[in-house]
């Protein structure tokens, strides 16, 4: 049964990497529904996280792929209720709707949105949240003449107490340590 999993791989900076992980989702049939990469916490490491709604079987399979590739360190994966996450979605509306009346200021108070620029021109409105609460934004605010939207992909961080992958590098160290 196919279900929301976020699949998180380390790696060190490299041209190329991002094509050859996509790769093994084209030759697997899977659908990546988002995608964010961006240093991690680590150092010099890189963090891609990747979002697909697929059978755990075929997540495993895609993951056990994803660690092959030389320049990846180590790949998880998570279902939906291990995951904190967050979206971000920008919005620029008419100016001249805003000033109109008070409605779009009360829409975009209810969304726990906030006004990034004003020009005489257009607004620039920020939305973080779940993808349902963006999508729900941006059709609130169609009525008074969306000009550009754009959401990012997911970021995500584990509900565990620690990052996995900071735990793989001490196991790692401590094997070094004791062939030493």
């Amino acid at each position: 049964m196919n279900q929301t999993y976020t699949i998180t791989a380390f790696s060190e900076n490299h041209i190329g990497l991002l094509n050859r992980i996509t790769i093994i989702f084209t030759r697997r049939n899977v659908n990546i529904e988002s995608l964010t990469v961006s240093e991690s916490a680590i150092p010099g490491i890189h963090k891609f996280t990747i979002v697909v709604n697929e059978t755990k079987e075929k997540v495993e399979k895609v993951v056990n792929q994803i660690e092959k590739l030389v320049e990846v360190l180590k790949a998880f994966y998570h279902p939906e209720e291990e995951v904190i996450h967050q979206e971000i979605a920008l919005y620029k509306v008419p100016t001249e709707a805003l000033l109109e009346s008070n409605k779009l200021e009360a829409i975009i108070r209810q969304h726990n949105a906030r006004i990034l620029e004003v020009t005489h021109e257009y607004t620039v409105i920020e939305k973080t949240g779940h993808k349902e609460e963006t999508q729900d934004l941006f059709n609130k605010l169609s009525k008074y003449g969306v000009r550009q939207f754009t959401r990012s992909g997911r970021v995500a961080i584990t509900k565990l107490r620690e990052e996995l992958f900071s735990n793989y590098l001490a196991q790692i160290d401590q094997q070094n340590g004791t062939n030493q």
